[in-house]
C-alpha cells in the first residue's frame, strides 16, 4: 500500500521507500490514486500547479459582471428596455446594409450585373427544387505527396477493428507512430559518462532501481517512468552534475514526467518526503526550471514503452508474452550501453526475445512493416539484452526483479531466460 506522508518510516531497516503489495495489474486495470484527505498529522496534500504559481492568490474578474448584487432586482426592469433598443438597432442595421448593398450593385458594370443575377436565380432554383450542388473532391494529383494517405493492405491493417473507437484513433495511429519513430532522431544519445567526473554506470544504476519504487509507491503510470529515466539521460549528456546532486535530478525529473503523464501528479512535498528530506523545496523547483531550460522545454520524448504496446498489437501478443517484454524492456533502463539505442529498436529487441521464449515465432513480416527494422537490425540489440539478463543479479538492484517477480505480472522475472542456441537459432531464421 502506498505510505503515509507526514511520518518517517522506520520499520524497514536501509530503505527510504516502503514496498508496494500491489493487488492488480497497473497496465491495464484502473490507476488507483491516492486519497486526497491527508493522514491523521500529515500536511494537507496541495497541487504541484499551485504551489509552483500560487494560482490559489489570484482573482479572476469576469468582464461585464457587476460587483454589487443589489442591482440585480432591477434587471428585469431593464430587460425590456434593453430588447426594444436592439430591435431597433437592428432595424437601423439592416436597412443600413441593405442601401450599401444596392449603392454597390450600382457602381458594378452592367455585365457583371447580369452575370451575378444569373448565379443568384440559379442558385435559388436549385434550393427551391432540394437540389445542392456537388463538389468533386481533390484529385490525388492535386493532394501534396507528404499528405497522401499511403494504403495499407489487409494482411498488415491491424487498425480497422477498431473503426468505431474514436480513442484509439484508427485513422492516424500509424502516422502517429512512423511520426514518433522520426522524431526519434532528435533524441539520439551518446554515451555520456566520460563526461561526467562524479558519476559512474553503477550510480546511475541505483538511481533507476530507486526510480521504479517511486513509480511503485506512488502508482504512476510505466510511461511517467520511462519519461522520466529519459529526461534524466538527455540532461546528464549536457550538464555536470555531482553525486550528491544525482537524487535531485533524478527525483525532479519524476516530477516534471508525472506533470506531463499523470491525471493526478503527485505534489512537490511528495518528492521532497521520498528524497528523506535530504534537499529543500527551493533546490527542487529550482532543479525543475534547470531540467527544462537544458531540454529547451522539449520534453516529449519517444519512449519505448509506447512502441512495445503498438508491436505487440500486431501479433496480438498475450498479457503474459506482453508482460515479459515489458520487463525485459524496463530491465534495459538500468543498462548503460542501451542508453544509445532508439525506443522503438530496443521495443521490437524485447519483444523478439519474448516471442522466442514463448515459442511464438520470430519477427513477423507484419512486424517487419509496422516497426520498420528487420532481423539483421535487431540481432545486436538482443544480444546485448540477453547478456544482460544473464549476468547474475546484482544485490542493490532489485526492485525490477521483485517487481515482476509478483503474481500480478505473471512472475515472469522467475520464468528460465531461454538458451543462447535457441536464440540464436531464432535471429539465424531470416
Amino acid at each position: 500500500m502506498p505510505f503515509t506522508r507526514g511520518k518517517k518510516n522506520t520499520t524497514t531497516a536501509g530503505s527510504k521507500i516502503p514496498k508496494l503489495n500491489a493487488t492488480e495489474n497497473q497496465e491495464e486495470g484502473p490507476q488507483v490514486k491516492r486519497s486526497s484527505s491527508p493522514p491523521h498529522g500529515a500536511p494537507k496534500k496541495r497541487t504541484a500547479f499551485i504551489d509552483i504559481t500560487n494560482a490559489h492568490k489570484v482573482q479572476i474578474s469576469i468582464p461585464g459582471r457587476k460587483k454589487e448584487l443589489g442591482k440585480k432586482t432591477g434587471k428585469k426592469a431593464n430587460s425590456t428596455f434593453v430588447s426594444a433598443k436592439n430591435q431597433t438597432n437592428l432595424k437601423k442595421s439592416s436597412s443600413v446594409s441593405s442601401e450599401e448593398t444596392t449603392a454597390d450593385r450600382e457602381k458594378l458594370p452592367a455585365e457583371d450585373e447580369e452575370k451575378r443575377e444569373e448565379e443568384d436565380s440559379r442558385r435559388d432554383e436549385a434550393a427551391a427544387g432540394g437540389e445542392l450542388e456537388d463538389v468533386a473532391p481533390p484529385a490525388a494529383s492535386e493532394v501534396p505527396a507528404h499528405l497522401q494517405k499511403r494504403p495499407i493492405s489487409k494482411e498488415f491493417d491491424i487498425d480497422s477493428e477498431n473503426s468505431e473507437d474514436c480513442y484509439m484513433c484508427p485513422e492516424y495511429a500509424k502516422d502517429i507512430f512512423d511520426y514518433l519513430k522520426c522524431r526519434e532522431e532528435k533524441f539520439v544519445l551518446t554515451d555520456y559518462m566520460p563526461k561526467q567526473p562524479s558519476l559512474n554506470p553503477e550510480m546511475r544504476a541505483i538511481l533507476i532501481d530507486w526510480l521504479v519504487e517511486v513509480q511503485e509507491n506512488f502508482e504512476l503510470y510505466h510511461e511517467t517512468l520511462y519519461l522520466a529515466v529519459k529526461m534524466t539521460d538527455h540532461f546528464l549528456s549536457k550538464t555536470v552534475v555531482l553525486r550528491e546532486m544525482l537524487q535531485l535530478v533524478g527525483s525532479t525529473a519524476m516530477l516534471i514526467a508525472s506533470k506531463f503523464e499523470e491525471r493526478s501528479p503527485p505534489c512537490v512535498d511528495d518528492f521532497l518526503y521520498i528524497c528523506d528530506d535530504a534537499y529543500k523545496r527551493e533546490e527542487l523547483i529550482s532543479m525543475e526550471a534547470n531540467i527544462l531550460q537544458t531540454l529547451s522545454f522539449d520534453i516529449s520524448i519517444p519512449i519505448p514503452y509506447r512502441f512495445l504496446r503498438r508491436y505487440a498489437k500486431c501479433v496480438n501478443a498475450g498479457m503474459d508474452t506482453l508482460t515479459l517484454a515489458r520487463y525485459y524492456c524496463e530491465m534495459s533502463l538500468m543498462e548503460m550501453d542501451l542508453v544509445t539505442e532508439r525506443g522503438s529498436l530496443l521495443a521490437s529487441a524485447c519483444l523478439l526475445m519474448a516471442l522466442v521464449s514463448k515459442d511464438l515465432g520470430g519477427w513477423s513480416p507484419i512486424l517487419q512493416f509496422h516497426s520498420g527494422y528487420e532481423m539483421s537490425d535487431l540481432a545486436p540489440v538482443v544480444r546485448k539484452l540477453y547478456l544482460m539478463l544473464l549476468a547474475p543479479p546484482d544485490e542493490k538492484l532489485k526492485a525490477i526483479r521483485n517487481k515482476y517477480s509478483h503474481k500480478v505480472f505473471f512472475e515472469v522475472a522467475s520464468l528460465p531466460l531461454v538458451s543462447m542456441d535457441v536464440l540464436e537459432k531464432a535471429l539465424a531464421s531470416q
